[in-house]
């Protein structure tokens, strides 16, 4: 947990100080005074307030933060919404020129959420599963590999031969396999190392 000890004046001039350095709102930290400080006569003996800031635990917050820093320094201003249910996580990102963040195939929108699952479950547990979304991406995506499969199933139950996909990512794989799973025509399974593993759709 980040904490840090501040002063000032008050205990409002500190407690200010320290949520900015810690870039913390009110609700997000627990705070001890310390010193509630004195006025002094004429300013003299005057004494400092003290108080003593701690950020509780918060994966969601922490999850906003380090996005919100990535893209700063992309320069893609947006905004960052999370839910937090069952130890699963789902992120959604809004704003201008998204397709940047998506990148091909999901490609860097996996990379980010890869990164955002580790800094959310640095030493934390149980482990909380993070799911990155913009622009509805990922409904997207399933509903488009789930076309590609029950297309492909025909074409394999036609022609009676392999149909070898291109890699993917596991989330993705699972996404083909579940698609064909009740087939009574062809049956799935993966092949390959990671990263190029990919899903074979073959003739029952």
């Amino acid at each position: 947990m980040d904490s840090l000890e501040r002063s000032g004046k008050t205990v409002e001039e500190a407690t200010a100080a320290a949520l900015k350095e810690l870039r913390a709102e009110l609700d997000e930290v627990d705070i001890s005074v310390l010193d509630a400080g004195t006025k002094g006569f004429f300013g003299i003996g005057a004494k400092p307030a003290r108080v003593l800031m701690t950020v509780r635990f918060d994966p969601e917050r922490k999850a906003r933060q380090f996005l919100r820093e990535v893209t700063a320094a992309m320069r893609l201003p947006m905004t960052v919404t999370t839910q937090l249910k069952d130890r699963q996580m789902f992120v959604n990102m809004q704003g201008e020129d998204m397709g940047v963040l998506i990148g091909k195939r999901g490609q860097t929108l996996d990379s980010l959420q890869y990164l955002v699952n580790l800094v959310v479950n640095k030493g934390t547990a149980p482990y909380i599963s993070v799911t990155l979304d913009t622009e509805n991406y990922r409904a997207r995506r399933k509903e488009t590999l789930e076309s590609l499969a029950i297309n492909l199933a025909k074409k394999v139950r036609a022609t009676k031969r392999n149909a070898v996909l291109e890699p993917m990512n596991p989330y993705e794989r699972r996404i083909i396999h579940s698609a064909l799973q009740n087939n009574r025509y062809v049956t799935t399974y993966s092949e390959g190392d990671e990263p190029f593993r990919n899903v074979v759709i073959a003739p029952k």
